[in-house]
């Protein structure tokens, strides 16, 4: 009787095929879970909704305090708000004016 050896090594084409599957394996889950995979690509969207609203709320601010700006300028002051900041900022008040505390 004849013994058949079994070979130990894959032949080559075993092995391509074994290396074309994990190399797909791989890009696979890059594709997935990777940097610009689906996964991040969902949280990118969130965070781009959140910027977006607070670039918008900025905008808001930026306006409000270029109209406060615009008030203030001292060519063309507006006298209420400049009564207004007088009163808060230097803690004064016209002799005729009644005040009242807020608690």
């Amino acid at each position: 009787m004849k013994r058949r050896r079994t070979s130990l090594k894959l032949p080559r084409e075993s092995l391509t095929q074994s290396f074309a599957l994990v190399t797909l394996l791989v890009l696979g889950a890059v594709a997935i879970a990777g940097p610009s995979g689906v996964l991040a690509w969902t949280e990118n969207a969130r965070l781009l909704e959140q910027h977006q609203a607070e670039v918008k709320q900025l905008e808001a601010e930026r306006d409000r305090l270029r109209n406060r700006v615009h008030l203030l300028d001292p060519r063309h002051a507006d006298p209420d708000l400049v009564g207004e900041l007088l009163r808060s900022d230097l803690n004064v008040a016209h002799p005729d004016e009644i005040v009242i505390q807020r608690k």
